[in-house]
């Protein structure tokens, strides 16, 4: 079974993902936590810090609490749970009991700036401030953003100290904020910086810049009959635009059968810039979870697309090592990650023809077994294929129904030489049409 040390220490949970390789592997919040529509921020401490919505049902979007993430590293990341909420002992807005959509944070004169929405129309969109970057946030105030009742809060701040605040659904709102960062410049409110039409604008806007160019990251639905599973940029040479549709940068179709959006950020940390993104998991369209890719940009700004992978920003996942299942990047069929255990998940409901795929893995100098842990149901086989999901098969395990019908064992097979760093495909294989196979809760070579 996998298992994650996460120590609570006051409200204070320290997760390190540990492979004998590389760190930061996809996803990067911990089992059980599934923080969505990450906005990442750097603030004067050299810390990175997550600030999303948090999943907590199949059954509604979000919850009534936030929750964040943060690191010194982007190998140990730590979750500091409840830091504003509308319910409970720790509820921060009285006047509403309203979910709590996607947040950001800004850091100005000293405080930091919780910038929230609620599907709540009488209240909408908020302020809440904190000492700390990790809160808690308190003194909400509501936000008059005029007949805009929206969601999806983004603050940017220019050079010049001017506060710029965007929010919106199909059509993107812009405003200047006020000196102290608690309110709008009503009469400059602007509609349409972005829309649906000229830049597949769904919803889930970010805002910075870089080497003068101001971009704007958000929802993209110019795919897949407008679902909005990818993360489209547009650029100006102004922070209200007029902005110019630029392309996608990453797209999380394929992390789930059920897949539906996807909001995200860009930062730069320690040298080197991300995205930032979430990936569905349980075979829901919530229960999301943050991930992050490298990205680099050409020398006319524009950022060319990156794939989904289990690495993350970390190295690529040694070969030696125990790899989790729910580490795919991508699957394709019925299976889908789902927790089997309140400290472990595994790869399930797999049948015949599916397949799952774990970019990118380093098989060192060479292999030559193949190990797996599965609990199977009806039992089948898993092709191990390098490259593609039509990849050369470097060999074949059976996977056979246990005594005990609860239990997990270990199945084992030869395979081909490969050395390197390589995409890993596994197909699985059943002789019962349409039949549940097993589920995987790890694998390894020797």
């Amino acid at each position: 079974m996998k298992l994650y040390n996460i120590e609570k220490i006051a409200f204070f949970w320290v997760l390190l993902f540990c492979n004998d390789y590389g760190f930061g592997q996809n996803p990067i919040c911990p089992i059980g936590t599934y923080i969505a529509d990450p906005t990442a921020r750097v603030w004067i401490d050299g810390k990175l810090y997550i600030y999303g919505s948090t999943d907590e049902s199949k059954d509604y979007w979000c919850s009534y609490k936030h929750d964040v993430l943060h690191t010194p590293d982007m190998k140990t990341w730590n979750l500091q749970p409840d830091v504003f909420s509308t319910k409970g002992i720790k509820d921060a807005v009285k006047e509403t009991d309203a979910l709590l959509f996607a947040p950001d944070v800004m850091y100005h004169n000293g405080m930091y700036h919780l910038y929230f929405c609620t599907p709540d129309k009488k209240y909408s969109e908020g302020v809440a401030v904190s000492q700390f970057p990790l809160g808690p946030f308190n003194n909400a105030k509501k936000i008059n953003i005029g007949k805009y009742n929206e969601i999806d809060p983004t603050v940017f701040v220019d050079d010049d100290g001017q506060g710029y605040y965007y929010w919106g659904q199909q059509t993107l709102k812009g405003a200047n904020v006020k000196p102290d960062m608690r309110g709008l410049d009503e009469a400059s409110i602007r509609d349409s910086l972005i829309d649906s039409k000229q830049h597949f604008f769904h919803e889930g806007a970010f805002v910075f810049k870089r080497k003068g160019i101001y971009y704007i990251l958000y929802a993209h639905e110019g795919r897949r009959d407008r679902r909005p599973t990818a993360l489209g940029y547009a650029t100006s040479s102004s922070p209200l635009g007029p902005f110019t549709y630029k392309g996608v940068v990453i797209d999380n179709f394929g992390c789930d059968p059920e897949t539906w959006n996807n909001h995200g950020s860009i930062a730069e940390f320690n040298g080197q810039w991300y995205v930032f993104y979430h990936r569905s998991s349980q075979a829901s369209q919530v229960m999301r979870r943050a991930c992050v890719e490298p990205i680099a940009f050409n020398a006319d700004g524009t950022i060319d697309e990156v794939e989904m992978t289990s690495q993350g920003a970390g190295k690529p996942l040694g070969v030696f090592a125990k790899i989790e299942a729910e580490r795919a990047c991508l699957m394709d069929g019925y299976c889908r990650i789902q927790r089997i255990a309140t400290d472990n998940e595994a790869l399930s409901s797999i049948k015949s023809g599916d397949w799952a795929a774990y970019k990118y893995l380093d098989f060192g100098k060479g292999v030559s077994i193949f190990k797996v842990t599965a609990h199977a149901y009806t039992g089948g086989f898993i092709n191990i294929r390098l490259g593609s999901p039509a990849g050369k098969i470097i060999g074949t395990v059976q996977i056979v129904p246990p005594v005990n019908k609860n239990q997990y064992d270990i199945f084992s097979c030869k395979v081909d030489p490969v050395k390197g760093v390589q995409a890993l495909f596994l197909e699985f294989v059943g002789i019962e049409k349409g039949a549940k196979l097993f589920d995987l809760d790890s694998f390894l070579f020797e």
